[in-house]
């Protein structure tokens, strides 16, 4: 579990920015996450820091592909 800040929705993607500079862009957020934070619709949580796991998802004809998928978030 790592720390990082909401910065984004746009286009389909999920932006954080990590505690050691990195952004990160994920493709993908666990619906159960969905549930929790309405981050496609809720600015309140934009620049909002979380506690973020997340996984990566290789693709099985492509080894270089991989999506990042949110696992679970916690407000910090």
């Amino acid at each position: 579990m790592r720390e990082a800040e909401f910065l984004s929705y746009k286009d389909g993607y999920f932006t954080f920015l990590f505690e050691n500079g990195e952004e990160l862009i994920f493709d993908e957020v666990h619906p159960r996450v969905l549930k929790q934070f309405d981050l496609k619709n809720d600015k309140s949580l934009i620049n909002k820091s979380f506690k973020i796991t997340f996984v990566e998802v290789y693709e099985d004809n492509d080894e270089d592909f991989v999506i990042y998928r949110v696992e679970s978030l916690k407000p910090l």
